[in-house]
């Protein structure tokens, strides 16, 4: 399959290391070959290298360098929150971090039911 996660403005990007761990932002602007002008909402905007992200499939129509007002209302016009909270990539992050913030009694809980689980799939594999 041809590669299409292109950066380009308006690219709604990951940031996979770093104090912004986790959030999304858009690229607004190409500094160079290394690193990006990203923003987002809830951040300041800042130069940012193409290694700490993780291009997405979501892009937002926006123009160059636009201010923060324009960038908040072209992020919610596309919807660009709940279509990453509907996609493989966010739906796995919401579990991993619902899964780290498990205590211990609540990690059992999950142990026992998966023991269950298995004990009833290898039951029905068996007796067919």
């Amino acid at each position: 399959m041809p590669f299409r996660r292109y950066v380009e403005i308006g690219r709604v990007a990951m940031v996979n290391y770093g104090p912004s761990y986790g959030k999304l932002v858009v690229i607004v602007d190409v500094i160079d070959q290394n690193r990006a002008l990203v923003d987002s909402p809830d951040m300041v905007r800042g130069a940012m290298n193409f290694k700490r992200l993780s291009l997405t499939d979501l892009k937002v129509d926006i123009p160059r360098m636009p201010k923060k007002n324009q960038l908040a209302a072209a992020i919610e016009s596309a919807d660009v929150y709940n279509k990453w909270a509907n996609s493989s990539w966010g739906r796995k992050l919401i579990v991993q971090k619902k899964r780290a913030s498990l205590n211990d009694f609540e990690r059992f809980k999950v142990m026992v039911a998966r023991v269950k689980r298995g004990a009833l799939v290898k039951r029905d594999v068996t007796y067919r």
